[in-house]
């Protein structure tokens, strides 16, 4: 298996590289993918040439029965080991000179999916709003929570950001998101005057005498702040602005999604500044605000209070 082992470590390296997922997808494709080389092994193919549509359809059947991990696995994880196993497939036809895919002919369950949390417009205001802005901790995280909402970041992206990566002038970031895929996101003049304090006067006196390294949040050491410090910010910040919600980095970037939706925004603008390569991942934010009128309709609505027939 030393050769699988390899190519597995080499396609781990890569989606690491390129910043194709967050930490728990490399867990799970790192899992998932190793549990399916595991098999070949045990089937004794030591190629992945010599892998076929019937390997893999027996592989799934026992993956689906719990025979590989000692129970039945839902529609969502056997989706979730699929995709895995797609990515390392195209990893392989196109950095390992494999020419077999035997793998893209299958296809995932349909699974209905969760409607992603947000806040309200006022909510996000006072998460906002809370935050000292006298104290220099203060305006560096309001200023990365701004900067989240106004451009729709990921935490990753958001910790990845770089001053050069910044126009003030013009109010815009490029942003380097999945896959290295780049796009340019305009910003409003509010976070351009805090982006401002913060970069200019806050971030030099965190960075003291530390080697300028262009990364743009950095810690009180000057050190760039990670991905997991900023979704502790984002929740303690939730918790001390009193809203009842357990905030997360990935509720700002839906709260953005659907703030613009529902003032009007096109789906494929959205879309772009998002960073979605498919449309209907952006569509879920459609989902969302049919989902709040049609709460609003069935409680304010004085016929949704009765139960006529209908004429």
């Amino acid at each position: 298996m030393a050769n699988f082992e390899s190519s597995l470590n080499r396609f781990l390296d890569y989606i690491s590289l390129h910043g194709t997922g967050s930490a728990d997808t490399y867990d799970a494709y790192k899992r998932d993918v190793h549990r399916f080389l595991n098999y070949l092994e045990q089937q004794h193919i030591a190629s992945f040439e010599n892998v076929t549509k019937e390997t893999v359809a027996e592989y799934i059947t026992y993956l689906r029965s719990g025979k590989l991990t000692g129970m039945k696995i839902s529609n969502a994880s056997y989706a979730r080991n699929l995709s895995a196993l797609k990515s390392f497939y195209r990893y392989l036809n196109r950095y390992e000179n494999v020419e077999a895919n035997p793998v893209r002919l299958f296809h995932a369950s349909s699974i209905k999916r969760k409607l992603p949390e947000y806040l309200t417009f006022d909510q996000m205001e006072t998460l906002l709003n809370h935050f000292d802005l006298t104290k220099n901790i203060d305006i560096r995280n309001r200023c990365m929570i701004e900067v989240m909402y106004a451009c729709g970041l990921r935490v990753s992206e958001c910790a990845n950001l770089k001053i050069s990566d910044i126009d003030l002038t013009n109010r815009y970031l490029t942003v380097l998101g999945k896959e290295s895929k780049e796009r340019m996101v305009p910003f409003y003049p509010r976070c351009a005057s805090l982006l401002k304090q913060y970069v200019q006067v806050v971030r030099p006196q965190f960075m003291g005498k530390q080697a300028e390294h262009d990364i743009c949040f950095v810690n009180q050491r000057g050190k760039p702040i990670s991905s997991r410090a900023i979704q502790m910010i984002c929740e303690k910040a939730g918790e001390d602005a009193c809203l009842e919600l357990h905030v997360h980095p990935h509720m700002i970037r839906h709260s953005f999604a659907t703030h613009l939706l529902d003032n009007g925004a096109d789906l494929r603008i959205v879309q772009e500044l998002l960073g979605h390569e498919n449309l209907q991942t952006t569509q879920i934010y459609t989902h969302v605000t049919q989902d709040r009128l049609d709460k609003v309709i069935e409680k304010a609505h004085p016929n949704s209070k009765t139960n006529q027939k209908g004429v």
